[in-house]
């Protein structure tokens, strides 16, 4: 490749996905780097009609955009980091996150966690987020609501759900930080990798990583890869709510994680001090923790522990 030539930035083409693209772009201008945006369609923009469990998971997000990574069609791929699976597919490896944008989630629709009553109907196509919700409120009618913030937004305006949840990042990043209210990761610990905008490339590509490593964000690298080790280690799927979140802690860091029921009912969580540079080791113990002794209810959604 013309060392010259602008990288070619593969992205999804909702309006989230194009503003963290040109994040990407513009923080490679930044290092003297010139980018154009490539759009690739996926199977998850398609078929907005179906849950995304049922489309075969987070892979329906990153599967197009995968395939012209690795045939050549562009250089670098760009995606929110909590729709990113934790194993990647032979040749490809996340190179390089940007610095991370506010990690909470936001409630649309009523004024904070205390106005969910039993009953109410709440939009999510998120197992972790559903059943977050109901362990703090059973009795709630949690049902599918995907698309992009804009269809969302307005399924609330128009009636259609009581109340629904998004990241306070993909809000921010579209402009929209004064929609909900935001809770606290103590009330609602995100997914893992939340916030983060990811880049992934060929792992031959010398040329491309060189230019990533320009632009990663070492502190949040750190983190997500703690989470992402979590996860990896649990395998589950997309139907298994698990919530982890690492963050600097004086000279070392602090990992928060917690996997649950589908109904909420059941909950394992732990906490781990690790140092940066034992993030996957540490995000790996914590699973294993978590997986000691988890009731059958949590268990079988990871393979039976």
């Amino acid at each position: 490749m013309d060392k010259d030539a602008p990288l070619r930035i593969g992205t999804r083409g909702s309006p989230l996905a194009l503003a963290q693209a040109e994040a990407v772009k513009a923080a490679l201008a930044g290092e003297g780097r010139a980018g154009e945006i490539v759009t690739v369609s996926t199977r998850g923009d398609r078929r907005r009609d179906v849950p995304l469990a049922q489309l075969g998971g987070k892979g329906v997000w990153t599967k197009e955009l995968e395939r012209a990574l690795l045939d050549g069609e562009i250089d670098l791929a760009v995606h929110s980091l909590k729709d990113v699976e934790s194993v990647r597919p032979d040749g490809l490896l996340v190179a390089a996150t940007l610095p991370r944008a506010d990690v909470r989630e936001r409630l649309i629709g009523v004024a904070g966690l205390d106005a969910l009553t039993g009953g109410m109907r709440v939009g999510t196509s998120s197992p972790r987020r559903a059943a977050q919700l109901l362990r703090r409120v059973p009795g709630l009618v949690i049902e599918p609501l995907r698309g992009n913030v804009a269809t969302r937004l307005k399924a609330i305006k128009d009636g259609a759900f009581d109340a629904t949840l998004l990241a306070a990042a993909g809000l921010s990043r579209l402009r929209h930080d004064d929609v909900g209210s935001a809770l606290t990761t103590e009330d609602m610990l995100p997914a893992p990798g939340q916030a983060a905008i990811a880049i992934e490339a060929r792992a031959d590509d010398a040329a491309v990583l060189q230019a990533l490593a320009a632009i990663n964000h070492a502190e949040t690298f750190t983190a997500v890869t703690a989470e992402r080790a979590v996860s990896r280690r649990l395998g589950g799927s997309c139907h298994s709510p698990v919530a982890a979140l690492a963050r600097r802690d004086g000279e070392g860091w602090y990992l928060r994680a917690e996997i649950l029921s589908l109904d909420g009912a059941d909950l394992r969580s732990a906490e781990r001090r690790f140092a940066a540079a034992d993030a996957e080791a540490a995000g790996t113990a914590m699973a294993e923790a978590l997986l000691a002794g988890a009731p059958d209810s949590i268990a079988r959604l990871f393979g039976g522990a």
